[in-house]
């Protein structure tokens, strides 16, 4: 196939599938981060720097927002004299960070705008436009040498000492996903000397790495396993893509529970935010500790010193491992900070919301506590065989550490 025909395709695929984000035109809001999140899926990123794109529309959108109602502080500099509809600058304000991101996808982006537009009564000539297109530019500036994406990215594979993460099954020559995105500039924290610090791993020869080691090798195995069906499904629901779930749970959360644009955009900014900032601190961790994965400990558990720690070189984890060090965990540390900025938002744990998975066939789960989804995705990550227990909930806590610096130094109450 041509490379002209494969782009082609490429976009009629996207754009069968952003008229699918957003079928009701409901909210300005998320409808538009149910745009952001199906672009930046389908846009060709590492998975873990998907968040970097989402992060920007979301910021450039509440900017767009506050620059009518100035409820909230803006994230860059308030645009002034904001007249037109909020509606068109929130729109437009995403559609140009997305385009700035994913210029391949310019011409499916612009039909979903347009095509947003008529079904709202909106005119490309309201002054809000030009609001909009201003809130994009500030943000796509102030992001233009963050670090991400760099020309020659470091290839790393790690190493073969006892407790050095190397590539593993079954993909044993593919190096680690994007080495270089803990060292991107956070959105809120203070780059370089505030990234969430957390202890390096426990020591090998240690009670807790072998309480851990023993309790992912019985329950996180591919056969003989002793999960339960209800683990394992919880397994299998928490073993898709974590973007969309979550990104899911906000906007739903928010149209139960919001009823104004300007309340909605700040949740998703902050949430964005923070599970932007939990996830470049977890890359960092990742690349600084190197730490093996399950899969590689347990085929290797007769030569880590430790004699609680029995090695089985047959053993193999329920889902495969991802292509990056085990500690700490991405989706414990993104889930920790969505789940705690809302808790925050909200001022209460106690609401319930709906959690649906991208894995096919699987329905969805109800919850009444936003802390019993981050407990379960400590659990669900262990089941899965891909991640020791200590990897979790230190993650965990990073996602809630992150959330609570966004939540305390960035788009606050204007009083």
């Amino acid at each position: 196939m041509s490379r002209a025909r494969t782009h082609l395709l490429g976009c009629a695929i996207l754009a069968v599938c952003l008229r699918q984000a957003t079928p009701a035109f409901a909210d300005v809001v998320t409808d538009w981060n149910a745009i952001a999140v199906t672009v930046t899926n389908t846009g060709n990123r590492p998975a873990p720097a998907w968040i970097l794109d989402v992060a920007m529309v979301q910021l450039a959108v509440h900017d767009a927002i506050q620059a009518y109602q100035g409820r909230f502080e803006s994230y860059n500099t308030r645009v002034e004299g904001a007249s037109g509809s909020p509606v068109a600058a929130a729109a437009t304000a995403a559609r140009d960070v997305l385009v700035n991101r994913f210029p391949s996808q310019t011409g499916a982006i612009q039909t979903m705008y347009l095509d947003y537009f008529s079904a709202n009564g909106l005119l490309l000539t309201d002054a809000g436009v030009a609001v909009g297109q201003q809130a994009a530019l500030l943000i796509i500036a102030r992001r233009a040498s963050d670090g991400s994406y760099p020309a020659n990215p470091e290839v790393f594979t790690g190493g073969t000492a006892p407790g050095e993460w190397r590539p593993t099954q079954p993909a044993f020559n593919v190096p680690m996903l994007a080495p270089w995105f803990g060292d991107v500039e956070p959105f809120a924290l203070r780059p370089k000397d505030n990234l969430l610090p957390e202890p390096p791993p426990p020591n090998l020869k240690s009670g807790n790495y072998a309480r851990a080691y023993n309790e992912v090798k019985s329950f996180g195995a591919r056969t003989n396993s002793l999960r339960s069906q209800e683990q394992t499904d919880l397994a299998i629901f928490y073993s898709g893509n974590f973007l969309i779930q979550l990104n899911g749970v906000v906007r739903n959360v928010a149209s139960t529970n919001l009823n104004d644009i300007g309340d909605s955009a700040r949740l998703l900014a902050l949430a964005n935010v923070a599970a932007a900032d939990a996830l470049i601190s977890t890359w960092h961790n990742k690349r600084l500790y190197a730490f093996w994965r399950p899969s590689t400990a347990i085929a290797e558990g007769d030569n880590d010193g430790n004699h609680n720690t029995d090695g089985d070189p047959t053993w193999l984890p329920f889902f495969n491992d991802p292509p990056y060090p085990d500690y700490t965990s991405g989706a414990n540390s993104f889930t920790g900070a969505v789940m705690r900025t809302l808790r925050r938002f909200f001022e209460d744990d106690f609401i319930m919301f709906t959690v649906t998975t991208t894995v096919a066939g699987v329905p969805p789960r109800t919850y009444t506590r936003f802390s019993d989804m981050s407990d379960d995705v400590v659990e669900a990550r262990i089941l899965m065989g891909i991640h020791f227990r200590f990897a979790d909930t230190v993650a965990r806590r990073q996602g809630f550490q992150s959330a609570d610096w966004a939540f305390s130094h960035i788009l606050r109450p204007v009083h």
